[in-house]
C-alpha cells in the first residue's frame, strides 16, 4: 500500500478468494480445476485445428464455430493465472493493474461469446429459412466482416471498464468475492463515487441480455419455419442442426442468470455458493462447447476420429 496523503491510504493490491471454508483442501480442488482447463484448452484447439485443416468445413457455420472456440480459449486463458495462483500456490494477491487488465479480458471475451452465439442463431435461421441462398448470402468475405465487426464491438463495449475503475479510490477494503476480477466486484470496494461504473456496468449487462432476447426471437422464427415444412423427417432434420447451438446457449446463459438471481434476491447465501457459481460461469462453457459440438456434429466427430486413428497408425 502507498500513502497518498494523511486522509487515506490507497490500496494497490486486492485479495481474491478460493473456496471459503475449504482453504485446507485447495491443493486437491486444484486437480479437477486444472483438468477442466486442460480439457477446455485442448478441446477448443482441436476444433480450430480441424476446421482449419479440413477444406470441407470451410463453411459459414464452421467459421462461426471457430469464433466460438476462440472466445472460449480467451475466457479460459483470462482466468487461468489467478485460479492457478490461488489453488496451486496459495497466493490470492493481485495488483490493481493486473486486476483491471483481467476483468477487461474476461468481460471482453464474455461479450464476444454472447455476440457469437447471436450470430450463430441467425446463421441457423438463414440456413433453415432460405437454404438455397445460404452460401451466396454468407460468403467467406462477409463472414470475416461480421467476425471483425462483432469482435471490435465486444472489446469497445468493455474498453471503458479498466479506465473507470482506475479513476476510483480504494482506501478501506481490498477483499474481492471471487477467484478472478470482475467489474461489479471491484467497483464495490471503491470509497469514492462509483455511479458512472454502476450505470455503465448496467448498460453492458443490458447489451448481453439483448443478445439473449434476439437469440430467443431467432429461434421463434426458426420454429415457425420448421412447422411450415410438410415432412416430419425434414422437420426433425432441420431442428437437429440447432441442437448443438441450443446447448451452447444454455451452458453460457444459465450460469449468468443464476448468478444474477443469487446476487439480487439471495444476498445472504453462503459465500461458497457464490464462488462456485462464478467459477462455473467461466469454467463450464469453454469445457462443454467443444464436447457438445464434437458429439453432436457428425462432420467434426468423424474428422476428429480420423485424425486420432491416423496418429495411432
Amino acid at each position: 500500500m502507498s500513502i497518498i496523503n494523511t486522509s487515506y491510504v490507497e490500496i494497490t493490491t486486492f485479495f481474491l478468494v478460493g473456496m471459503p471454508g475449504l482453504e485446507y483442501a485447495h491443493i486437491w480442488i486444484s486437480i479437477p480445476i486444472c483438468s477442466m482447463y486442460l480439457i477446455a484448452i485442448l478441446g477448443n484447439c482441436i476444433i480450430l485445428f480441424i476446421i482449419k485443416t479440413e477444406p470441407s468445413l470451410h463453411e459459414p457455420m464452421y467459421y462461426f464455430l471457430s469464433m466460438l472456440a476462440m472466445s472460449d480459449l480467451g475466457l479460459s486463458l483470462s482466468s487461468l493465472p489467478t485460479m492457478l495462483s490461488i489453488f496451486l500456490f496459495n497466493a490470492p494477491e493481485i495488483s490493481s493493474s493486473a486486476c483491471f487488465a483481467q476483468e477487461f479480458f474476461i468481460h471482453g471475451f464474455s461479450v464476444l461469446e454472447s455476440s457469437v452465439l447471436l450470430i450463430m442463431s441467425f446463421d441457423r435461421f438463414l440456413a433453415i429459412h432460405n437454404p438455397l441462398r445460404y452460401i451466396s448470402i454468407l460468403t467467406t468475405v462477409r463472414v470475416a466482416q461480421i467476425g471483425i465487426v462483432f469482435s471490435f464491438k465486444s472489446m469497445l463495449l468493455v474498453l471503458p471498464f479498466p479506465f473507470t475503475l482506475r479513476s476510483l479510490r480504494y482506501c478501506k477494503k481490498n477483499q474481492l468475492s471471487h477467484s478472478y476480477c470482475l467489474h461489479q466486484d471491484v467497483m464495490k470496494l471503491a470509497c469514492s463515487d462509483n455511479r458512472i461504473d454502476v450505470i455503465y456496468g448496467f448498460f453492458g449487462a443490458v447489451c448481453v441480455m439483448v443478445d439473449f432476447i434476439l437469440i430467443a426471437v431467432s429461434y421463434i422464427l426458426i420454429l415457425k419455419t420448421v412447422l411450415g415444412i410438410a415432412s416430419k423427417k425434414e422437420q426433425l432434420k432441420a431442428l437437429n442442426t440447432c441442437v448443438s447451438h441450443i446447448c451452447a446457449v444454455i451452458v453460457f446463459y444459465l450460469p449468468i442468470i443464476n448468478l444474477a438471481v443469487v446476487h439480487r434476491f439471495a444476498r445472504h447465501v453462503s459465500p461458497l455458493i457464490n464462488v462456485l457459481m462464478a467459477n462455473v460461469l467461466l469454467l463450464v462453457p469453454p469445457l462443454m462447447n467443444p464436447i457438445v459440438y464434437c458429439v453432436k456434429t457428425k462432420q467434426i466427430r468423424v474428422r476428429v476420429v480420423a485424425k486420432l486413428c491416423q496418429r495411432k497408425i
